[in-house]
C-alpha cells in the first residue's frame, strides 16, 4: 500500500528551518529526505478534531504531512478536555476547527490545514475526501462510520480506523483495493442503543491519546510505504489490563460493498442505515425515546411540590448516583436489572422514569409498559435537564 503524488518527490523542497524541525526523522534510513518529502506532498483528512483527532492532528502536523483537512462543526465543551487535548480552557465555546487550527499552526506553521465546519453526509462526503490522500476515521458513531467506510471503497482512499470506548480500543487500516473494508468486518450496525457512546459510557481520558497515536502511526507508514501496516489485523488495546491482541481479518467475498459484485455502489441513507443519528457530540439517544410518554422536568418538580403520589424511578448506574442525584427519588433500579425488581414496582401506581439524559430510561418506559405498567413515562433530558433547569445548584456531568 504506497501513496503516489503527480508531482516528482524530488521536487519538493525542504528549507533549512524545516531541514532542521525534521531532522530526527531525516537521519533514520527509513524516512530520510526522501521520506520526509513524502510527508510533505501528502495530504490526510481527519474526521473529527475530538479525542482521537487531537492526537492525530498533532502528531501529522509535527510530522510534517503537508496538507491536513479537518472535518468538524462542534464547539469546544468543558467536557471535552479531560481527552481532547488539542483544546484548551481558553477555547471553551469556541469552534474545534477554529481551536486545533490554532494548535496545529503553533506545532508547526508549514502545514496546510483546511476546515470543512459541516456534517459529513452522503450529498458532501465524496466531494470532500476526493482531493486527499489518506482518510483517518475520528468518529464515535455508526452512521459517520459506514459512511466514511463506503465513501472510501467507492473512491479508492485507504481508511485508518480507530474507536475507543471506557477502557478498551480498536484500531486497523481499511483499504479495499488490497484488502478487507469496515463492512467485511461488521456488516450490520448494532441494534440501536446497544452499544453507548462516551457521553453516555464514558471514556478513559487517555485512551484516545493511545489509540490516535496508533492511527497516526498507520498514516504515516501508509505513506512513506514502510513496514506492516494494520491492514488485514485490528489491533484491541484493553488500558485496564495494559494487553495488545490481534484479530486476523478478511476480505468479504459477499461484501455489499467492496466485493467483486457490489451490490451497494453509491451512497445511502446512513442514519436510516443504522436506526442513529450521525452526530458525534450528541448524547446517547435511544430508538423508544419520542416515541413513549413523556413529561418535562418542571412538571416532575412542581408535582413533587404538590406531594403528588407518584414513584420517580432512577436508572442510572450506581457510580453515577454518587455524582448528583436528586434526593426525592423513590427507588433507584439500574436499567440492567430492571426485569429482575419488577415485584418492586407496582403495576398501578404511577412512576416517572430518569436517567442522566432521558435515552436509558426511554428504553425502560418501553420495557415496562411491554410488562403491563400502563401509567409509567420518561423524564425528558434526564438528570442534566433537572440541574440546567429545576436545580442549578446540582452539576452537570
Amino acid at each position: 500500500m504506497t501513496i503516489t503524488h503527480d508531482v516528482a518527490i524530488g521536487a519538493i523542497d525542504l528549507s533549512h528551518e524545516e531541514i532542521k524541525r525534521y531532522s530526527r526523522h531525516l537521519i533514520m534510513p527509513e524516512v530520510g529526505m526522501r521520506g520526509q518529502r513524502k510527508l510533505k506532498a501528502a495530504s490526510v483528512l481527519l474526521i473529527g478534531t475530538g479525542g482521537l483527532g487531537s492526537p492525530l492532528a498533532m502528531y501529522l502536523a509535527a510530522a510534517g504531512v503537508g496538507r491536513i483537512g479537518l472535518v468538524d462543526y462542534d464547539i469546544v465543551d468543558l467536557s471535552n478536555l479531560q481527552r481532547q487535548v488539542i483544546h484548551g480552557t481558553k477555547d471553551i465555546g469556541r469552534s474545534k476547527l477554529e481551536s486545533a487550527a490554532e494548535t496545529i499552526h503553533d506545532i508547526n506553521p508549514h502545514v496546510q490545514i483546511d476546515t470543512y465546519a459541516t456534517p459529513l453526509t452522503s450529498e458532501n462526503a465524496l466531494e470532500i475526501l476526493a482531493p486527499y490522500d489518506v482518510i483517518v476515521d475520528g468518529t464515535d458513531n455508526f452512521p459517520t462510520r459506514y459512511l466514511v467506510n463506503d465513501a472510501c471503497v467507492i473512491l479508492g482512499k485507504p481508511n485508518i480506523y480507530g474507536s475507543i470506548f471506557r477502557f478498551e480500543g480498536q484500531a486497523t487500516v481499511f483499504d479495499a483495493r488490497t484488502g478487507p473494508c469496515y463492512r467485511c468486518l461488521f456488516p450490520e450496525p448494532p441494534p440501536p442503543g446497544l452499544v453507548p457512546s462516551c457521553a453516555e459510557g464514558g471514556v478513559l481520558g487517555i485512551l484516545p491519546g493511545t489509540i490516535g497515536a496508533i492511527q497516526a502511526t498507520e498514516t504515516i507508514k501508509v505513506i512513506l510505504g514502510i513496514g506492516d501496516s494494520l491492514q488485514g489485523r485490528l489491533l484491541l488495546y484493553d488500558a485496564l489490563n495494559m494487553t495488545f491482541d490481534f484479530v486476523k481479518l478478511r476480505k468479504n467475498p459477499k461484501c455489499p460493498v467492496c466485493s467483486e459484485n457490489p451490490t451497494l455502489t453509491e451512497l445511502i441513507d446512513y442514519e436510516q442505515f443504522c436506526g442513529a443519528p450521525a452526530h458525534d457530540h450528541s448524547a446517547f439517544t435511544s430508538e423508544a425515546e419520542g416515541t413513549v410518554p413523556a413529561i418535562t422536568v418542571k412538571e416532575v418538580a412542581d408535582r413533587l411540590a404538590s406531594h403528588d403520589d407518584f414513584i420517580l424511578l432512577d436508572v442510572r448506574d450506581p457510580h453515577e448516583w454518587e455524582i448528583v442525584d436528586i434526593t426525592s427519588a423513590t427507588h433507584h433500579i439500574p436499567k440492567g436489572q430492571i426485569l429482575e425488581h419488577l415485584g418492586e414496582l407496582d403495576t398501578a401506581h404511577e412512576i416517572v422514569v430518569y436517567c442522566k439524559t432521558g435515552g436509558r430510561s426511554a428504553d425502560v418506559v418501553k420495557t415496562l409498559r411491554e410488562h403491563g405498567y400502563s401509567r409509567v413515562t420518561n423524564m425528558a433530558g434526564g438528570i442534566n435537564a433537572w440541574a440546567t433547569k429545576v436545580d442549578t445548584s446540582l452539576p452537570t456531568y
